[in-house]
């Protein structure tokens, strides 16, 4: 036991300082991850043996819940929703054409059974979010026309329309004989509905019930995300929808301790990446992966050149979205931690399949990463799409202004909507932060749970009040 404490230790300190030495060049850590778990790996100069399948995915799906949390959590659905019907077309009939191409492609060029290309294509369906945002904002590249959320909301709520349609395919292969719309239905209902629910109980709960550790709304959001992952898939739901739905309601609703959240979510995502990443590394045979590298490459630039543009076109087109901006969505089109993922779900489930299917899906990967995204910034700069007077970060919500340079007294009278309402229930602008309250002879430092009182002056802090209306 004290030995694998002290390599876990080793190994997380070598994943940080890594990818801290390569963030700076825009290459993503899933890539370093994984090349740090195949280095250690049996084939690798650490000789760790693993190939415990089962194990790791129930570890990768629960990695993976809040992954797709955390995607959802900081998501600023205001900067996101004038792009939102266009990057929920994408991630969800988007995945779907990109699914049936590539399976269309596997089954009579590479010769794979019919249901078997369904399958690889189901599985490389989706993109990943963690990929291409950590090269925008390593670069600090933001992008015009919304394209940085429309990409947000795609990458980040594509996964689970991909684990429905691999879901679906391994049931055919399996014959189960379920109905395959009502398992659909199910996926879609239970999944949102559960997220939807779960959601607006807990921001009732964070804004009106005080915790007496501050520590404890943290843990009390980590079990309500796991809670409805589990009850997601108890009821035939989408737990890694019902993930992402309540990652975006809580992201984007007032609630209190929220910037806290953010840094206790971030910590977590990223010791999840590491943990998923680093153990899929474990799990390859780089000794295995010259086998397929041939349908790998042919894979990888069918993703690349057919099955992502055929997508993005017949979609945004109908938009009007000018010409150079779908190529650049086209080329972003990582393929990362959910893919590998699922394919893991393919090697645990109960289904024939000829080819190598899991090492076909870690090679498609890796080479996404390291020619899909080491171009990523050059590409957009070509295609003159870089936004350079406004910062990447505002489409998160985890941006802060840098400084507030105005401030503004208020007094609460008997007429004002605020008297009697909480800090949080007031409907004042987020970019408005009270920073004091006075109150007779007192000075108060309010929380979101304060509760404004008549003859009260607020003393608040903006960029600007040009939003303030009272």
């Amino acid at each position: 036991m004290t030995q694998l404490l002290i390599l876990s230790g080793i190994v997380l300190l070598i994943c940080i300082t890594s990818s801290k030495l390569v963030y700076r060049f825009g290459v993503p850590a899933l890539f370093i991850f994984l090349l740090l778990g195949m280095l250690f790996g049996s084939d690798g100069i650490g000789g760790i043996y693993f190939d415990n399948f089962e194990l790791s995915k129930d570890l990768f799906s629960l990695s993976l819940v809040f992954i797709m949390f955390y995607g959802g959590f900081v998501t600023n659905w205001r900067m996101a929703k004038p792009v939102a019907i266009q990057s929920v077309l994408l991630s969800s009939l988007g995945t779907a054409i990109t699914a049936a191409l590539t399976g269309l492609f596997c089954h009579f060029i590479l010769k794979m059974t019919i249901f078997e290309g369904f399958l690889v294509g189901a599985v490389v369906a989706s993109t990943d979010a963690a990929s291409v945002f950590s090269i925008l904002r390593s670069r600090e590249l933001n992008l015009k026309g919304g394209l940085a959320s429309l990409l947000e909301v795609e990458s980040g709520s594509n996964d689970p329309f991909a684990y429905m349609l691999t879901v679906v395919v391994l049931s055919f292969m399996n014959n189960s004989g379920q109905n395959l719309l009502k398992l659909l239905f199910n996926q879609i209902l239970f999944g949102v509905g559960i997220g939807i629910l779960l959601a607006t109980a807990t921001v009732f709960i964070l804004n009106r019930v005080k915790f007496e550790i501050d520590g404890v709304y943290p843990i009390f959001v980590t079990a309500i995300v796991v809670l409805g992952f589990a009850l997601s898939e108890v009821m035939g739901g989408n737990g890694f929808l019902s993930a992402y739905v309540t990652g975006i309601i809580l992201g984007n609703s007032r609630i209190t301790h929220k910037r806290s959240l953010v840094h206790f979510f971030d910590g977590v995502s990223w010791l999840m990446q590491i943990m998923l990443f680093f153990t899929l590394g474990l799990l390859s045979f780089p000794s295995q992966i010259k086998l397929i590298i041939a349908p790998g490459i042919l894979v990888s630039l069918f993703l690349i050149i057919v099955a992502r543009p055929v997508a993005v076109f017949s979609i945004l087109s109908w938009f009007k979205i000018p010409v150079k901006q779908q190529l650049f969505v086209s080329w972003v089109g990582l393929r990362g931690a959910a893919s590998l993922v699922f394919a893991i779900y393919v090697v645990t489930n109960d289904v024939f399949v000829k080819n190598d299917i899991f090492h076909i899906v870690f090679f498609v990967a890796l080479f996404s990463v390291l020619v899909q995204g080491s171009l990523i910034p050059y590409l957009a700069k070509k295609l003159d799409l870089v936004e350079a007077e406004s910062p990447v970060l505002k489409t998160f919500n985890d941006y802060e202004e840098e400084f507030h340079t105005e401030l503004k007294e208020y007094t609460v009278n008997k007429k004002s909507p605020w008297k009697g309402k909480t800090i949080m229930e007031a409907d004042i602008p987020e970019d408005i932060l009270v920073v004091m309250i006075k109150r007779k002879n007192e000075i108060i430092v309010p929380k979101g749970s304060t509760e404004i009182c008549e003859n009260d002056v607020l003393v608040m802090a903006a960029n600007s009040f040009k939003e303030l209306r009272i």
